[in-house]
Parts: C-alpha cells; sequence; structure tokens
C-alpha cells in the first residue's frame, strides 16, 4: 500500500488582489440558431465578478511563474490552501464576523482553480485531492484576511 506524504515547503504561492468572483451558476441569455434551425440556449456566468476576477487570478500566477527560476507545471497529486478576503459591506450588521451570505465558498474556489488552471501553475485542478483550509472573510477579520479583497493560495506537492 502506497502512502502519500505531504511535501514540507510550498510549490507555489500567490496573493492575488481584487474582488474574488464565483463560478458556478449559468442563466440563458438569449438564444442561437443552429445551421439545422435549431435553437440553443445561451448560456452565461451569472456573475459578471467571474472574468475579471479569472484575468486577476491567471496574470498574476503567469507573473509569478516567470519569476520563479526553474519553475515546471505542476502535476501529481495537489493539496491547496484557498484564504478569500471579501469586500465587506457598506453597514455591517453587528451580530455578523463572517460572510455567510453570497458568494458561495465552493464557487470562488472553482473560478480560482480554473484560473490557475489555464494560467499553467497545474496540469488540471482535478489533481487536488484535498484541501487543508478553504475560507471567506472580510478584510482584517482574522488570521487569513488579508487587507483588502482577494486571495491568498498556497499549493502543495503530495509524495508517495
Amino acid at each position: 500500500m502506497t502512502q502519500l506524504i505531504r511535501t514540507p515547503e510550498a510549490a507555489f504561492c500567490l496573493v492575488v488582489y481584487g474582488t474574488p468572483g464565483p463560478q458556478g451558476s449559468k442563466k440563458i441569455q438569449g438564444k442561437r440558431r443552429t445551421k439545422t434551425g435549431k435553437l440553443i440556449p445561451n448560456l452565461v456566468e451569472s456573475s459578471a465578478k467571474v472574468k475579471p476576477w479569472r484575468e486577476a487570478v491567471h496574470e498574476a500566477a503567469q507573473k509569478a511563474i516567470e519569476d520563479t527560476e526553474g519553475f515546471t507545471k505542476l502535476d501529481g497529486p495537489l493539496e491547496a490552501v484557498m484564504h478569500f478576503t471579501l469586500a465587506a459591506p457598506q453597514k455591517m450588521p453587528k451580530d455578523r464576523v463572517a460572510p455567510t451570505v453570497y458568494p458561495d465558498l465552493s464557487k470562488l474556489i472553482r473560478s480560482t482553480e480554473d484560473a490557475l488552471t489555464t494560467a499553467g501553475v497545474w496540469a488540471d485542478d482535478a489533481r487536488v485531492i484535498s484541501y487543508r483550509s478553504a475560507s471567506k472573510t472580510y478584510p482584517d477579520l482574522g488570521l487569513n484576511a488579508l487587507t483588502r479583497p482577494g486571495v491568498s493560495l498556497r499549493i502543495w506537492r503530495v509524495e508517495p
């Protein structure tokens, strides 16, 4: 039986500032007609924040790759950490200490994973076998919070 061992140092670390955009929900925006005359719904992301967020993550990841001498695309089993900092609401309710509202953490992870894939950080986001930690918070609220909206992430190789 093979046992997986966590590598002690992260293979990739990145902080990206911007408004994290969730990916996952789609909405129908008009219909397209095929050559055969069939109508096909045109599905688009329901959040306008997805595209700019993925672009911000993609650009930051590519710059980090370029700045890392000898970087090779991560492949094989991986573990990750993603801590998202979201913009606090204008009028924060007194009893709210965490963003328990939209967007979903899983959808924030999905958009960020896809951007890391297109940037060439890893072969595919399917290589992530576990998350050591994932969270969403508001600026300066807690240990993993950034000073402004964005994400702090780390990725480790898991070796046999």
